[in-house]
């Protein structure tokens, strides 16, 4: 579809993106020989009436998508971990006699426990992110029904 109004455009870019959704611009063809003028009215009318009755703006979704941040995975969970292992680690080999070994050991095993917590994390995230990713591409589905079904009311075949 040729886009020649700005109304148009901005149609063209709300179908087309949405919080990371990827969604194909349905294809309209003026089926009852309407204008480009004519289109581009009815897609406006369309577009409200499709959003006042899905309750869904496209647009919206798509800043939503473009504004927000990259998820940034957890930072210094295994530096806290050694921080912490070894300060717990230098007291109890200050009891046993070697506070240097003692004090290793309990890095060690602080980098092993923060590693497992920062995976667990990242691995949360990513689920939250991917539910997120799904009830927007199901919202933008409902939301282009609605659309084509308006479109092919007044006349136009949408593929």
């Amino acid at each position: 579809m040729k886009v020649t109004t700005p109304m148009g455009a901005l149609l063209a870019a709300s179908l087309l993106a949405g919080a990371g959704v990827q969604a194909q611009q349905p294809i309209i063809y003026p089926a009852k020989g309407q204008t480009p003028d004519q289109q581009n009215k009815d897609q406006g009318e369309c577009y409200a009436w499709a959003k006042q009755t899905t309750g869904v703006d496209p647009l919206a979704l798509a800043q939503q998508g473009a504004s927000a941040p990259p998820p940034s995975g957890p930072q210094g969970e295994r530096a806290k971990g050694a921080l912490g292992g070894a300060a717990g680690g230098a007291v109890i080999g200050a009891i046993a006699g070697d506070t240097g070994k003692g004090a290793a050991i309990g890095a060690v095993t602080g980098v092993m426990v923060g590693g497992a917590r920062q995976r667990r994390t990242a691995q949360a995230q990513g689920q939250q992110q991917q539910a997120q990713q799904q009830q927007s591409q199901s919202a933008l589905s409902t939301y282009n029904r609605a659309y084509s079904a308006c479109l092919e009311g007044r006349g136009y075949t949408i593929k």
